[in-house]
């Protein structure tokens, strides 16, 4: 579970940046990354693309927290998942500096981003839809990593993790691990993965008769049985191997090829029979028709030929996520090498001068900012291995403008992909139902029942 909270920073950068870089809090700086600059100069860096802004304002940095709950994840897993925040947040176009806090009940992050992008230099608009977009990254990073998620109350902008628990303190042990087994059991293979996961979330593992978990802090421990009927161990391998969905078992797959959509037609009538009535109140014969007529005009039969289109499908979505996720992987790499190149270029005056000065040492003092700027941009450029002579930024800069131009048709083709997977996989929940539905009806039938 992670909280996230944004707010700006208008004044005291350098104050900001070494709250969040103490060494005490953060393992000694283990615990300290950054993007498109160095944290020790950060502020110098930060300084310069600000000086390069296209639009008006009073901030200069925006600071992100991500907090979260008490033994639910490691260290190194809370800094990577704060990475992956910050580069889904800033799109390689800001310097950010990250930390991660380790010195109270709670790991939390701290990501401090430049409010002016060093690609167009135009400034970060951050409101109401934008930490939206940031609290549902980091739910979807947390559901990622096996963590649990937070719903916070309609019209919230955004609390810390202390602020959350003084709004709902006396939530239950029992309640927490379940939420914890719930975004586990889609993610691993077998009872024995998931148990391993909870106990590197923090969870004491305890093996007897019955499985039972404790969390740091809990006085004792909780069988998983008690949590409900979906909690026990068989139900669980159940809804691990996907046989088994929350509340109810789920279909066998294709009795003998029967036609599918024999099935279906056999559970629109069962729900007009008086028996089905409770169904009917919850499912509608609406949702069964288009059902039906999904599956007749996209030539689906058979269950196993639904499987086989949804996993087609999810393959696909697969693949444009992973060809997005490199092109903005070169995006970003682009954009820094652009940053770079325009920063030694810019800085290289004052740089030469500082060489060939009598008085380095006073010429230093006097010119810090800028010569600080020029050595961690050579530096970015030798790490970068472009080699001695320089690209042309004229031409760096086309080349980016069209690999964006394919980045946003890659983006358009991976939304097709998971819209129509989201669509199959609630034409898939429609057939499951039906056809439990249907099973019911035969069992009314069989001799010695009604």
């Amino acid at each position: 579970m992670a909280v996230t909270k944004i707010k700006p920073v208008k004044s005291t950068l350098s104050k900001a940046l070494a709250y969040i870089q103490n060494p005490d809090k953060t393992d000694d700086k283990l615990l300290v990354s950054s993007f498109g600059c160095s944290y020790e100069t950060a502020d110098i860096e930060f300084a310069f693309t600000l000086s390069q802004a296209l639009d008006k304002g009073n901030n200069v940095a925006h600071h992100l927290i991500q907090s979260f709950a008490p033994g639910e994840v490691d260290f190194e897993t809370a800094h990577e998942i704060g990475r992956q925040l910050a580069d889904a947040v800033t799109k390689g176009q800001h310097e950010y500096v990250l930390t991660t806090h380790i010195d109270k009940g709670h790991v939390h992050n701290h990501i401090l981003f430049c409010a002016v992008n060093f690609v167009d230099h135009h400034k970060y608009i951050s409101n109401r839809r934008s930490y939206y977009g940031i609290r549902n990254i980091s739910d979807r990073l947390c559901r990622e990593h096996g963590l649990s998620v937070v719903v916070p109350e309609k019209g919230r902008k955004g609390k810390s993790y202390i602020e959350y628990q003084a709004e709902k303190a006396g939530t239950s042990w029992k309640g927490k691990l379940k939420l914890a087994v719930d975004a586990l059991i889609p993610q691993v293979s077998d009872l024995e993965e998931l148990l391993a996961r909870l106990q590197a979330a923090g969870y004491e593992i305890k093996r007897g008769k019955y499985i039972s978990c404790r969390a740091p802090e809990q006085e004792r421990f909780t069988r998983l049985k008690t949590l409900g009927p979906e909690y026990t161990e068989e139900a669980i391998k159940e809804r691990i191997a996907g046989t088994r969905s929350r509340g109810a078992k789920a279909p066998k797959q294709d009795r003998g090829g029967v036609s599918l959509l024999i099935d279906i037609e056999n559970s629109i009538k069962a729900q007009q029979s008086a028996g089905y009535e409770h169904w009917a109140k919850i499912h509608n014969l609406k949702q069964a028709a288009r059902t039906m007529n999904f599956l007749t005009e996209h030539g689906i039969d058979q269950y196993r030929d639904l499987s086989a289109r949804i996993e087609e499908i999810t393959t696909a979505s697969e693949q444009a996520a992973s060809a997005l996720k490199d092109a903005e992987r070169r995006l970003s790499d682009m954009a820094l090498l652009i940053k770079d190149l325009t920063t030694y270029q810019k800085t290289r005056p004052a740089y030469d001068a500082f060489r060939k000065a009598r008085d380095k040492d006073g010429f230093r003092a006097a010119h810090e900012s800028v010569i600080i700027l020029h050595e961690a941009a050579t530096r970015a450029l030798r790490k970068a291995q472009i080699g001695d002579r320089l690209p042309d930024i004229a031409s760096l800069q086309a080349e980016y403008a069209k690999l964006n131009e394919q980045k946003e048709a890659l983006a358009t083709e991976y939304g097709k992909r998971k819209k129509q997977a989201k669509e199959y996989g609630v034409i898939k929940k429609n057939v499951d139902s039906l056809l439990r539905m249907n099973r019911a009806q035969e069992r009314e039938r069989e001799p010695g029942r009604g």
